[in-house]
């Protein structure tokens, strides 16, 4: 399965080199725009994206304009933007957008977003894969060197959140709050429990480093 595509069209350069960065990291592809006409021309030879970026305020063409083209193609929007304006988010969500996040936004939760619109469109790409390790979360397996791993319920998941979060620092707090939800309670150091494992049993003790008063980061080198 080939990992999704992102097509960003932001003309602000440092916005889009965070973004794409980060997309990168997070086992992304994406394509970088920095006028809304190139997209819209750009789309005519080339639409398999599984989702759009927008800015609103674009040169050669906005994005409210560049949204018909993705619409066109079927492509889900998340609108990124400095317009705080309530009649801009309502236009852009009742034009057919899936989400409109303002900047400054942290760009973790773009990344949660992003995710949460590939799912509930159906095009999320559920393997993940870091070295000779490949998570399948649609079945539930995890293989290494094409040789199946077992791990209990609660490994899976924590390794499928440091899958998620490549190269990123992630809380103990954070990956509890993603497996159970933020009304979890439980002792964190289950976390550290499982991160001693699963360091065992993929052989991942320098590729899983523990930062210090942070949390985890599965490290690419």
């Amino acid at each position: 399965m080939s990992a999704n595509r992102i097509l960003i069209v932001e003309d602000n350069s440092g916005i889009a080199k965070t973004v794409a960065l980060n997309l990168r990291y997070a086992g992304y592809e994406y394509m970088v725009f920095d006028d809304g006409r190139k997209a819209a021309e750009h789309l005519a030879e080339d639409h398999s994206f599984d989702l759009a970026l927008l800015d609103i305020m674009l040169p050669g063409m906005d994005g409210f304009e560049l949204f018909s083209y993705m619409e066109k193609y079927n492509i889900p929007v998340i609108y990124m933007t400095a317009k705080t304006d309530s009649e801009s988010e309502v236009r852009g969500l009742r034009d057919g957008a899936e989400d409109y996040i303002v900047k400054p936004f942290e760009v973790v939760t773009l990344l949660v977003r992003i995710e949460k619109v590939l799912a509930r469109t159906g095009r999320l790409n559920r393997v993940y894969r870091f070295r000779d390790i490949t998570l399948d979360a649609e079945n539930r397996t995890v293989t290494k060197a094409g040789e199946d791993v077992e791990l209990t319920p609660l490994e899976f998941d924590v390794l499928w959140v440091l899958m998620k979060n490549k190269n990123r620092t992630v809380s103990r707090d954070r990956i509890l709050n993603e497996i159970w939800g933020e009304d979890y309670f439980g002792d964190i150091r289950t976390v550290d429990v499982r991160i001693a494992n699963l360091r065992k049993k993929l052989d991942l003790s320098e590729e899983i480093r523990t930062i210090s008063k942070a949390g985890y980061r599965l490290e690419e080198r």
